[in-house]
Order: structure tokens, then sequence, then C-alpha cells
């Protein structure tokens, strides 16, 4: 099966307040007609508090890559896509981002949120790059909210994904291991440099959020013997994450039912054509796979008529 048949969205579900009600008064009726004549195929079970999402950990396995919490090398497999590496070395990527500090907690604000530019995250990079390469750690610009990292810090070094920490509050999800010790102080050290840098000065004069800070994630290293991902990448449809990471309930269902009649809907169509496909929904706790392989025929694909699938509870259950 290829990849293109295999659709995985993310944020399909989500535990804050509001969520469960805009699931509830939310039509989704190709992704019912799905869920109704596949057949399941797989869960991932998790906690809210992993590091690292079900999703993520499903789309690793998918890519051949170990499933480790806080230790999946996606980083080092986009280095290794680029030509950047070979063998084993550690990565991870370094995100440019805005922490908001109140009177008892900080919190990391939605990145996107910074409408940071290539000229600026450039500049930003380059003044960075030495503190960093004094610990040994060498960046590479990827994009403007995206540097790839190479260290020797990364290869036992769990890390929360950005997905987990975005708009909340950032102290359950820093690094706790011994040698965070080196990312902390580099983050102290990059929030008294970007404090003053003229990027931000131009930033703040324009009414945009300045770079406060870093946010280190999907660090690690592949195996030895790890071969070349599949040349088209996993379909992941990522409408629902914006809004989710906002908690814009209304947005979120207004992407839902565009996701439910355009990727849905390609995907029932597929499956009406005799294709096989895969279905992969993501939530904060759990990831669940359905199948349309050895889904029983004719019969299978005529279910929904029998026996619908309650789609906001099954949801809610991710």
């Amino acid at each position: 099966m290829s990849d293109s048949s295999h659709l995985y969205i993310p944020f399909a579900s989500c535990l804050a307040p509001g969520c469960g009600e805009a699931l509830r008064t939310t039509p989704l009726p190709n992704l019912g007609k799905l869920l109704s004549r596949l057949r399941q195929a797989g869960r991932v079970t998790g906690e809210e508090n992993s590091l690292s999402t079900p999703l993520e950990r499903v789309l690793a396995t998918a890519l051949g890559m170990p499933a480790e919490d806080g230790r999946i090398a996606f980083a080092a497999l986009d280095a290794l896509r680029e030509g950047l590496t070979a063998g084993n070395d550690a990565w991870a990527w370094i995100t440019p981002c805005h922490w908001r500090v109140g009177t008892d907690f900080v919190a990391m604000d939605v990145v996107n949120d910074l409408a940071l530019d290539e000229d600026g995250s450039r500049t930003m990079l380059d003044a960075m790059r030495p503190y960093f390469e004094e610990d040994g750690i060498a960046l590479h610009y990827r994009s403007p909210t995206r540097w790839l990292a190479r260290g020797e810090i990364f290869h036992a070094l769990p890390t929360a994904s950005l997905d987990r920490v975005e708009g909340r509050v950032i102290d359950n999800w820093l690094p706790r291991t011994a040698g965070a010790a080196t990312l902390r102080r580099l983050q102290q050290e990059m929030q008294m440099l970007l404090y003053t840098h003229p990027v931000n000065d131009e930033r703040i004069a324009r009414g945009l959020l300045p770079v406060t800070s870093f946010w280190v994630s999907d660090a690690g290293a592949l195996p030895a013997d790890f071969t070349a991902a599949p040349q088209t990448p996993p379909r992941v449809a990522d409408a629902l994450r914006e809004p989710a990471l906002h908690e814009d309930w209304a947005a979120w269902s207004a992407a839902w039912r565009e996701l439910d009649a355009s990727e849905c809907g390609r995907l029932l169509d597929k499956m009406q054509s005799g294709a096989p496909i895969q279905l992969t929904l993501g939530g904060e706790r759990d990831a669940q796979t359905w199948t349309s392989e050895g889904s029983g025929g004719l019969m299978r694909r005529l279910g929904g008529m029998i026996a619908p699938v309650k789609t906001a509870l099954l949801l809610e259950s991710l």
C-alpha cells in the first residue's frame, strides 16, 4: 500500500475544554462512512503527558524508525534526507520561539504567531551560532522556525514534541536529564542575547512578538543500519493543528468539516473504487488506525448503512 493511500490526521481530538462540545456539533459524514466500513488495524495508547504524541510514534514506526517516547529522531531523518549527515550522528530541531512570562509561569506562544521571516531568522541564527558551537553544537538553517542542530548532547536527550508544548506552560515539558543542563544554560544565555537584539527591536516596533528563547525537539540518532525512508512521505493532514493549539474550537470545527469534505472524501472515493486505504487519527492520548484490507468486501463497504459509528464518541476516546 502506498503512502498516498494512508491518511494521518493529528489533533483529531483534544482534551481541552470546549473540544468535546465542538465534536458533538460538527457533522463529519465522510469520516463516519469511512469508520463504519473500515476494519480497526491497531491502536497506540499513551498518556497525555508523554513527550511524544501517539501519532508521532505511529509515523515513526511507519518510517522504520525507533519510536521511544521523547527520542524519535525526526531531525536526524531530515538531516539524512538533506545529505547533511552520514552514520549515526545525533541531531535535534531548534525552534526559535516566544516565551510568555507570567507571575508564576512561563508559557510558549504558538510558534507560527511569530510570523518570523527568513532574513530575521538567519540573522538570529548567526548571532546564536557561536554560543552553540562552544558546546559542540552545529546549527543549520532549514526554515524560519526550524533549524537543525548536530551534537553529541542529542544522543541521549529525551525532548518534548512541539505538539505538546506550543500554547502551554513549559515547566512540565523541559528536559530533566543530566545532559539538559547545557541546554538550560544556553537558553538563559540566548534570553539575554535576544533581549537587546536589533531584529527584536525592529519586530517590536512593527507590533510583532520578540523571539526570546528556543525549543529543542525530536532529538536523537538513527540506527547505524537505518535505510532511507520511502520516497513518498506519509500524507499528514495538519489543518487541525493551529486552531487546536489556540483552542479556537469554532475554527477547529470548520477545519474538521473542510477535512471531511476534502481529504476524507477523497479517501472514501478510493475505497469505493476498490483501492486499499488506511486512516490514522491521533489525539492527545491515543492514535488509532483503520484499514480496508480484510474488511469483508462488499458487505463491509456497505456496513455504514447497517452499523453507523458514533464518530464524536470515538474521537473523544483518543
